[in-house]
């Protein structure tokens, strides 16, 4: 993303990993669920409103799908500006409306067995911050 861009002097990313717990039980295992073509074009959204918001070179998401295990890689969001607090600003947004926004579902293995779980987690303070309005609201 920075490769020959002399302009860039601020490279800010962010890593998910699956966690082995979720509201209050363990969990041994994750299937992430999306609609090819949907899913991207949803985050292709994402990172153009980005651009759009902030002073950014360049931005990235990856986000896996299929059976994840706890501390499997499961996302990365990285962006480029010529300043670290765009960067900073732009990958905290991008976090929050991925979380939020983003067409996923997930279905969890626990031991009382396996339970689907809202992938876009509602966080109205998230949203509220960057001025997006709750789905359904």
């Amino acid at each position: 993303m920075r490769a020959g861009d002399k302009r860039v002097g601020a490279v800010c990313s962010f890593v998910g990993t699956v966690r082995d717990r979720n509201d209050g039980s363990s969990v041994a295992s994750m299937e992430l669920e999306h609609y090819p073509g949907m899913t991207e074009k949803a985050i292709e959204a994402m990172i153009d409103e980005a651009h759009k918001r902030f002073d950014i070179l360049g931005a990235r998401v990856i986000h896996r799908v299929g059976l994840l295990q706890p501390l499997d890689q499961i996302m990365m969001v990285a962006v480029v500006s010529a300043h670290r607090g765009q960067s900073f600003e732009a990958c905290e947004f991008l976090m929050d409306y991925l979380k939020t926004q983003a067409p996923f579902w997930k279905k969890e293995q626990t031991p009382e067995g396996a339970r689907w779980v809202d992938a876009r987690v509602a966080d109205d303070a998230a949203l509220a911050r960057w001025g997006i309005s709750a789905p359904n609201a």
